[in-house]
């Protein structure tokens, strides 16, 4: 039996006549990067929104370590969805200090996760001066502060350069081995080649293939096949 520490059972999000999700059934296993993908508005954020609270599933379920979904389970998980939301004005440590009050955890847990991100020497720059790439890391640092389990990255990537996306990638891969399971959106199939142990491939709001990689096949060959074939491949293992 796999040990899941998310699953979702027929998940769907309506908004008026339009199906952004529809019957979505996600199997996260424990201490895995999961890699979520498809084309824009294939509801991948719409999916990863309703993970973490920001919206109310239409139908269907959510499970986390086994047992639904409530406001409690956001105890066990981090995320940063779309762009960061950070104050400008202020410096990391500040930024984190807010975090910190407004979820009543240890001051002492910013420096940890300021040296984790490699942002811990950018004293007393405020972080409207930050590049994009030093953004997202201050993001992932809020992120990390409650020790979560489950960490959910919404297109990460974004806006950063080369350098940055390796920065990124490196941190990722280190989530993992400590023990963090991590579920990433990303439209830059290469870079998920690189450290998904596990895929799941959306469009038009449904899930069209969920499994593992053989290494011996190109990303972006295969998900290409499946979003032309309505997912009609099984190259890959399917979960």
């Amino acid at each position: 039996m796999k040990d899941l520490i998310l699953e979702t059972k027929n998940l769907s999000k309506q908004y008026g006549s339009q199906m952004a999700v529809r019957s979505v059934s996600l199997q996260i296993e424990r201490g895995s990067i999961y890699g979520l993908l498809g084309p824009n508005g294939a509801g991948k954020s719409t999916t990863l929104k309703m993970l973490v609270g920001l919206l109310r599933p239409t139908g269907g379920q959510i499970f986390i370590d086994g047992s639904p979904w409530k406001r409690e389970s956001l105890s066990k998980i981090g995320s940063l969805i779309e762009s960061p939301a950070l104050y400008g004005n202020l410096t990391a440590e500040e930024n984190l200090l807010v975090h910190t009050k407004l979820l009543h955890i240890p001051t002492e847990k910013i420096h940890e996760v300021l040296k984790t991100v490699n942002l811990k020497d950018t004293g007393k720059k405020r972080t409207s001066q930050f590049s994009m790439g030093m953004k997202q890391r201050l993001g992932l640092a809020c992120a990390l502060l409650n020790d979560p389990e489950l960490l959910i990255l919404d297109e990460p990537a974004n806006g950063l350069d080369p350098f940055g996306i390796q920065e990124l990638r490196e941190l990722i891969t280190s989530f993992s081995e400590k023990g963090i399971t991590v579920i990433i959106s990303s439209h830059i199939l290469s870079e998920v080649a690189q450290i998904a142990d596990t895929v799941g491939i959306l469009s038009g709001g449904e899930l069209l293939y969920q499994g593992t990689p053989d290494s011996g096949e190109n990303l972006e060959n295969f998900f290409t096949d499946v979003i032309r074939k309505g997912g009609k491949r099984n190259a890959w293992s399917a979960i």
